[in-house]
């Protein structure tokens, strides 16, 4: 299936495996495919969230929207009015400080994600192997099968 040091030492001849054998694992693989894809899916928008807290610094605040009326968010979907005081300092982060914290997010995620690429694309390899082996077995006990009642 895999070509790892770590899977060498699980690999299973697929063909040695009966139907039911093979069925079961094309399911695991289709679990773990669909539990992987949903955590990518996740890490993508957390990368998204944290790349519109760097847009929001640096477009959003500067010295021009000092003592300017601001909206500021409690929640996704409720803002009340406020006025920028420190364009210098966001909440508890130096204005510099918290880009580079989010900066650096946006990197360590991206990492996370271009990791978890590489296992979800293993992942799908070892499926269609699977489901290869799986096609060819269901193909051949079908042709045994009608080769028997021809006889």
């Amino acid at each position: 299936m895999t070509t790892t040091p770590e899977a060498q030492a699980h690999t299973v001849d697929l063909a040695s495996l009966s139907l039911q054998q093979l069925s079961s694992v094309k399911k695991r693989l289709d679990d773990e495919l669909e539990h992987l894809t949903t955590s990518f899916t996740k890490l993508r928008a957390a990368q998204t969230k944290f790349r519109e807290c760097l847009s929001s610094i640096r477009e959003g605040i500067s010295s021009k929207t000092k003592g300017k009326p601001v909206l500021v968010p409690l929640t996704t979907s409720l803002y009340v009015p406020g006025t920028l005081a420190d364009a210098e300092n966001v909440i508890v982060d130096r204005t510099k400080d918290a880009l580079r914290f989010y900066g650096s997010k946006v990197e360590e995620l991206g990492k996370n994600l271009k990791d978890l690429e590489s296992i979800v694309q293993d992942k799908s390899n070892n499926l269609r192997i699977v489901e290869n082996v799986l096609r060819q077995k269901v193909t051949t006990s079908s042709g045994d099968a009608t080769s028997t009642l021809s006889s």
